[in-house]
């Protein structure tokens, strides 16, 4: 970087230069499906068009985990490229990477708009629920037709921030989702457009966001794009895709958690009753998990955020081969992380009320018991899962994509799928199930200090 001296600068000077805008970043990049829902909530929608948002966002989590595919991926590449003083496979990282977002975009908004009523089906949704199933239908046809928008701005973004350049990255984020901000209430109040007017409000949010990513690839700092670098080289695109598979993973965990939960819900909602003696049913459950997930991600994004404001750091002593300047750099982020896990712990204990009456008005009994019961229990390990997403993000800065892998799938694939599937059919009951979150916590994070350790370890003896 022009500016910033990665491998003598004080590490929390540097950490703080680069994760406090892509902390901003990352939160309000959550914040665009979250302020969507707090204001579907507190509409005529209300439950039902919660519930329809939460059937509908897995869909967009797929968008936005291909985007980091690549685009964090070609970070990755990028910086261990300027370690190694190779400028040539920098460019070419770089001007592989945006044609490799175009080709992404134009594939998954035609597989959204083709197989909407399949995807719909996968996640959740019930044609017998009427009213859901339409505001569903609704609001994932108009999101399609912003999603070339949506993920080529949020994987150009990991480009500008591993440029040197993290507030420009933050502010081309932060443009968008203020946009989405102020149209949201005029979409879905002023003009009554309901669940429509949320999503087109998001869909213009993201334009914005893409036309400032596109802007500055005219004037970064550390790269230039020409016709040799947009070439496609099928080395380069494979190890930037092989180093950003841990963010594909990540993210399709998120699906996968929701995919399997909405069913499981859908399947056993009515079997499990509340305190009141009514069962909790179906639309009530979908609500709360997405909202409940929608509060995860604001964590994880935090998380996420630092752990990526490292990157440059880790990636460019890596490729310097200064070991002990990336030891310090992973100890100080994980100490960070640890204690911002513990703050979300305490906060889902103590104030589970008052977080999810930001979602909408007059609730029942029923739907507040389980709001309560998915924020005590199933965010419950949220310690824990910082760590182990932290730590995820850490593998893959040091370019042990394997590994970085493996702990990804770990906790959201291998661990929590069997056992919420196993929890549920032994239980038939909708609370019960929820502990399947803290039990697949436990065993990642034991999983993530293992690889951690090998790899450290591994890169030492080098």
């Amino acid at each position: 970087m022009k500016n910033l001296d990665l491998e003598r600068e004080n590490i929390g000077k540097l950490i703080r230069k680069f994760a406090i805008p892509c902390v901003i970043s990352m939160l309000v990049a959550a914040l665009y499906n979250i302020v969507d829902q707090i204001f579907i909530g507190w509409s005529d929608a209300g439950t039902f068009g919660n519930a329809a948002t939460n059937i509908v966002y897995p869909f967009t989590v797929i968008s936005l985990s291909f985007a980091l595919l690549v685009g964090d991926g070609v970070a990755s590449l990028f910086n261990l490229s300027l370690g190694a003083k190779d400028k040539e496979k920098a460019n070419k990282a770089i001007g592989n990477g945006l044609v490799l977002l175009i080709l992404v975009s134009i594939i998954i908004t035609l597989v959204g708009l083709v197989f909407s009523k399949q995807i719909l089906h996968i996640f959740g949704a019930n044609p017998k629920e009427i009213e859901c199933y339409r505001y569903a239908q609704d609001y994932l046809r108009i999101i399609c037709y912003g999603l070339p928008f949506y993920i080529i701005g949020q994987g150009l973004n990991a480009t500008i921030r591993s440029d040197g350049s993290p507030k420009y990255a933050m502010a081309s984020t932060l443009v968008g989702a203020i946009t989405n901000l102020i149209l949201d209430p005029l979409f879905i109040f002023g003009f009554n457009m309901s669940v429509k007017g949320a999503a087109i409000a998001t869909v213009i949010g993201q334009v914005f966001t893409f036309i400032m990513s596109v802007i500055y690839l005219t004037k970064a700092k550390s790269f230039k794009i020409n016709k040799e670098s947009l070439k496609l080289d099928k080395k380069v695109c494979l190890k930037s895709l092989s180093l950003g598979l841990a963010s594909l993973i990540t993210q399709l965990a998120i699906v996968i958690i929701i995919a399997v939960a909405n069913n499981l819900v859908c399947k056993y909602g009515y079997n499990t009753l509340a305190s009141s003696g009514n069962p909790y049913g179906v639309v009530t459950p979908l609500a709360v998990i997405g909202i409940c997930m929608k509060v995860f991600g604001i964590v994880i994004s935090i998380i996420i955020g630092i752990s990526l404001g490292g990157m440059p750091i880790i990636g460019y002593n890596m490729g310097a081969k200064n070991m002990d300047r990336v030891k310090d750099t992973i100890k100080y982020i994980l100490l960070i992380n640890l204690v911002i896990g513990l703050v979300a712990f305490l906060l889902f204990q103590i104030f589970p009320d008052y977080i999810i009456n930001v979602f909408g008005k007059g609730n029942s009994l029923e739907y507040l018991e389980y709001a309560r019961y998915c924020l005590k229990i199933f965010l419950g390990g949220i310690i824990l899962t910082c760590e182990v997403k932290s730590i995820s993000i850490i593998l893959q800065s040091m370019g042990s994509s394997f590994s970085s892998t493996i702990l990804a799938l770990s906790r959201d694939v291998i661990f929590f799928v069997p056992t919420i599937i196993l929890i549920a059919s032994l239980t038939h009951n909708v609370v019960t199930l929820l502990w399947s979150a803290v039990i697949s916590d436990i065993l990642a994070f034991v999983l993530g200090l293992i690889l951690l350790k090998r790899e450290l370890n591994n890169k030492v003896n080098v």
